[in-house]
């Protein structure tokens, strides 16, 4: 099920009792996710039950409504007119639907019914699957508002409910939220490992561990001198913090490929005036993005597109030719487009191979040259040894076939060289070839979603993890001297784990202290 997208606009539905909800809609990025730590910007009410269109906007064959909260059978009887029993859980119906204070037939729909807790939002929920044009949307929506004690939701407040109902934690409602704005098939897949818990699976072990280490430190610090702890019970929470410190980071040293899976890999189009860039993004986008034209510097800002290229995202950056300029606005687009190499993810480095050396023997002094002058210095050779940098020779068209063929078997026998790729921009020769390498490198850059321990897929959670690690290491820095401190350590560590998944409480340490240690016996 979708966040709902707020309600269409227009004067008709200023006739809401309890107005619309403002702000933009929710994206559930989440670095501010869930309203920072866990703690939402207003109090969930249990006396308030909520609806909104949940099927998205535009005209469709079906639109769904959805209600949650403890008036949902109320809304259900009057809007369906049920004057017995509700209809069985999760058993669509065929009803007319009316209005509840006009008692105008608005639209004949299915309607379900979900008993709490055995729902999305955990409440008690309907659905109302009635046909998608505006005008039948709009007449639905007026008269839910039309009742006491039900407003319209505001954006992601159906999750949210889900979320605070112990439905979904924090990781599995940002995986309902990347599969929802999932446009490529690796990021459907990542997405959906993470919204079926498996991400938060990880970090709820790590979590327990820690609960565990904790426990037993405090355990030993209240309790040692009454001998009331077995020996040996700090060696094993030093192993245990240490393997975990190993764990996390780890975790942490995965190259950034879910985070890039999930927002789109930055490969950006950079060399010499005239060298065919903007011809090179119109061939893969297969539409004009860009102005093509023989004269030099035709483009000075960054022209990007989306694409998917074998099931990844790709954010593609058509950039300035890159030369010396007295034109100050040329000047400005150069600068633009060196900055976007650094931040690039791939370098597609774009040569006219007219301008290659007749010698093939000599092309590949040539290109590293040329390399020197589009990377960034100092770090040209390290990204031109990596995987981050593809060499597209294009107008391979107008060089003589011998040449040709002779240069790329030159190019095959320097391996210091990234992988150079001869194309046509005007013909296509080649570009198959092309593709397939650039998918090679995409699929590396982003990983197989489905193999191996889930992927980090937020910002947020590497920078908690990253606080983690350093707690862990304030535990072995005051292990020795003050086990307090060392305990706030593990402390600081646990809490930050717990603002990733949204669980973390005192109580649940007592638990374990009480259970391992039996205290008091």
């Amino acid at each position: 099920m979708a966040f709902p997208q707020g309600l269409p606009s227009g004067p008709s539905l200023r006739t809401f009792p309890h107005g619309l909800p403002s702000g933009p809609s929710l994206r559930p990025d989440l670095t501010q996710l869930y309203w920072g730590l866990c703690i939402p910007t207003r109090a969930v009410c249990d006396a308030e039950t909520i609806f909104a269109l949940s099927s998205g906007h535009g005209r469709c064959g079906v639109a769904v409504v959805r209600v949650s909260g403890p008036a949902s059978s109320m809304v259900l009887r009057n809007m369906a007119g049920l004057t017995q029993a509700l209809p069985p859980p999760r058993t669509a119906l065929l009803r007319r639907i009316t209005d509840p204070q006009s008692k105008e037939l608005l639209d004949r729909g299915l309607v379900l019914w979900f008993k709490g807790p055995h729902s999305f939002t955990g409440e008690d929920s309907a659905e109302f699957h009635i046909h998608g044009g505006p005008a039948v949307i709009t007449a639905v929506l007026q008269a839910l508002g039309s009742l006491e004690g039900v407003r319209p939701a505001e954006a992601g407040e159906f999750t949210r409910r889900a979320f605070h109902a112990g439905k979904l934690g924090l990781t599995e409602v940002e995986g309902l939220g990347d599969l929802i704005h999932a446009e490529t098939e690796a990021q459907r897949r990542q997405a959906l490992r993470q919204m079926d818990g498996e991400l938060g699976r990880l970090y709820q072990d790590w979590s327990y561990r820690l609960k565990r280490c904790l426990a037993h430190v405090e355990a030993f610090i209240d309790f040692s001198e009454d001998e009331l702890i077995e020996d040996g019970v700090l060696n094993q929470v030093d192993s245990s913090v240490r393997q975990l410190e190993t764990e996390i980071e780890r975790h942490l040293k995965d190259e950034r490929r879910g985070e890039r899976l999930r927002t789109g890999v930055q490969v950006v189009i950079a060399g010499a005036t005239n060298a065919g860039k903007s011809s090179l993004l119109n061939t893969l986008c297969q539409r004009p993005a860009a102005i093509v034209s023989p004269i030099a510097g035709t483009t000075r800002d960054i022209v990007e597109t989306s694409l998917d290229i074998g099931g990844f995202p790709v954010l593609l950056s058509d950039t300035a030719g890159l030369r010396d300029s007295s034109d100050s606005v040329e000047r400005e687009g150069v600068r633009r487009a060196r900055q976007r190499v650094e931040q690039a993810d791939l370098t597609l480095v774009v040569v006219d191979s007219t301008q290659l050396p007749p010698d093939p023997q000599l092309v590949p002094a040539f290109l590293q040259e040329h390399l020197s002058t589009v990377l960034p210095s100092p770090e040209a050779g390290m990204k031109a040894a990596s995987d981050r940098v593809l060499l597209v020779l294009n107008k391979s068209d107008l060089v003589p076939e011998e040449q040709r063929e002779r240069t790329e078997g030159e190019l095959r026998e320097r391996p210091g060289l990234p992988p150079a790729c001869f194309l046509s921009c005007s013909t296509s020769t080649g570009l198959e070839d092309f593709l397939t390498v650039l998918q090679s490198r995409v699929k590396t850059l982003c990983g197989d979603p489905l193999s191996g321990a889930p992927s980090l897929t937020q910002a947020r959670h590497r920078a908690h993890l990253q606080q983690s690690v350093q707690a862990l290491n304030q535990y072995h820095q005051y292990r020795d001297q003050d086990l307090a401190l060392a305990a706030e350590g593990v402390r600081l560590a646990l809490t930050h784990l717990g603002r990733i998944t949204g669980r973390v409480g005192a109580e649940e340490i007592l638990d374990i202290i009480f259970r391992d240690f039996c205290i008091g016996k």
